[in-house]
């Protein structure tokens, strides 16, 4: 029997490679643990709408827990297993705090789910043009008038991990703050919702428990997620955090890290 019942791997600088792309030799992996009736599972910081690039890269869709916990997602049904946004009022209190302590802050969300994104206007977008799905805020009553699964928050005053530190200290525990990125954007969820918290949640629904899990990420939004694990693997390109925490370092999301790590886990 494999040593582990469960694969859960992190998306962005973990089991794709910094262009974006599935390699062959990971897809080839992923595609032999589905034969073998091994799951592997998809923990990402990534809402729902920004799933289906990958998907159109793999032989089977893979199960997701999105947006840092907030969201369970059924690829094959494309329904929404369980979701646990920020509430209007937790919304209304945890943008108040931000707004006083970081005067330069701009705001975004992940709402219906994480099927659309609301921004305020200073946000910085990456594609041109409005999408019905994602579009700008007229005011900061809009932004906070429904749930969200996650808030971002931007400043150019910090760097990303002295925002992140500043963020959290802001709000205390009324709400989660984490990051993944290279910029000072900060990623916030309801207290309680993790990476770890949305998978534990999915695993015992389907009968796993955490010493059946072997983990991979590579940012400090992974840490709740590789210190519930079985056992955590971080990738080669992995931030110092990431680092110290795990139980093992793999090659990095270039060099194929995952699929060279389940590869001689799993014997494949």
């Amino acid at each position: 029997m494999p040593p582990f019942r469960l694969v859960a791997s992190d998306i962005d600088g973990t089991l794709i490679r910094s262009d974006g792309k599935l390699s062959p030799r990971t897809t080839e992996i992923l595609d032999q643990l589905y034969s073998r009736g091994i799951p592997t599972v998809l923990v990402t910081g990534r809402p729902v709408r920004w799933l289906r690039q990958l998907y159109d890269q793999m032989v089977e869709p893979l199960p997701a827990v999105c947006a840092n916990g907030a969201v369970v997602y059924d690829p094959d049904t494309d329904e929404i297993l369980r979701a646990a946004p920020l509430s209007v009022d937790l919304l209304l209190d945890v943008t108040r705090k931000l707004r006083e302590a970081v005067p330069d802050i701009t705001l975004a969300v992940e709402v219906e789910n994480g099927r659309s994104f609301r921004y305020e206007q200073r946000w910085p977008l990456h594609w041109d043009g409005e999408h019905k799905t994602v579009r700008v805020v007229a005011s900061h009553e809009e932004l906070i008038s429904v749930p969200a699964v996650k808030l971002l928050a931007r400043s150019a005053s910090y760097g990303p991990d002295e925002f992140a530190a500043l963020v959290s200290s802001t709000l205390g525990g009324l709400a989660e703050a984490t990051h993944s990125s290279s910029s000072a954007l900060v990623e916030i969820s309801a207290a309680g919702v993790t990476k770890a918290a949305g998978l534990a949640w999915l695993c015992e629904r389907e009968g796993f428990t955490a010493q059946d899990v072997v983990a991979f990420g590579d940012m400090p939004n992974d840490l709740p997620l590789l210190s519930w694990a079985g056992r955590s693997v971080a990738m080669g390109n992995a931030h110092p955090a990431v680092r110290e925490v795990a139980d093992e370092v793999t090659l990095t999301n270039d060099e194929d890290g995952v699929a060279v790590y389940l590869e001689k886990l799993f014997d494949l």
